[in-house]
């Protein structure tokens, strides 16, 4: 089976995130979107929060997985018998990163491949990080992350 790994912290997952799943999910047999529980980073959403926005978003896929790692994503890979680490970009200021890390990973695990995808041009400037900052000021975020996310924002700034 062709499994593809995207991994990442998905605080909240965006509409970038889900074309790229979507891309994903037309290419590998399996799609196993990986949380990543990082200490270091204060998150928005708990990690079970991110899982259940998820799993309510990419429901309609048959082949596409939701789960949780920490530590080394090429351990997390290796126990799941994948091949393929799935990345998303969206700028130049992204690929330097990456390329770094899907190195790293190479050095650690040769067997694993990094595959990059460019992003949907009309979602190549958002980022997680842009939605929190603009929902921090009631800015309006329709139409970049699903209804179900959006819902789950306001809702978490209202407390």
């Amino acid at each position: 089976m062709n499994i593809g790994v995207y991994p990442g912290s998905f605080d909240p997952v965006t509409n970038g995130h889900l074309d790229i799943i979507e891309r994903a999910a037309n290419i590998f047999d399996k799609v196993i979107v990986a949380v990543l529980k990082n200490p270091n980073k204060n998150p928005f959403f708990l990690v079970e929060e991110k899982i259940e926005l998820l799993k309510s978003t990419t429901q309609h896929f048959d082949n596409v997985e939701i789960d949780t790692f920490s530590g080394l994503l090429i351990d997390f890979m290796k126990a799941k018998n994948a091949k393929v680490i799935v990345k998303g970009l969206r700028a130049v200021s992204d690929f330097e990163y990456e390329f770094q890390m899907a190195l790293m990973n190479r050095k650690l695990a040769p067997d694993v491949e990094t595959v990059f995808m460019m992003t949907n041009s009309q979602y190549s400037y958002l980022s997680s990080s842009i939605i929190k900052e603009v929902s921090s000021f009631n800015g309006c975020i329709k139409g970049l992350v699903p209804e179900s996310v959006e819902k789950a924002i306001k809702e978490k700034l209202n407390r």
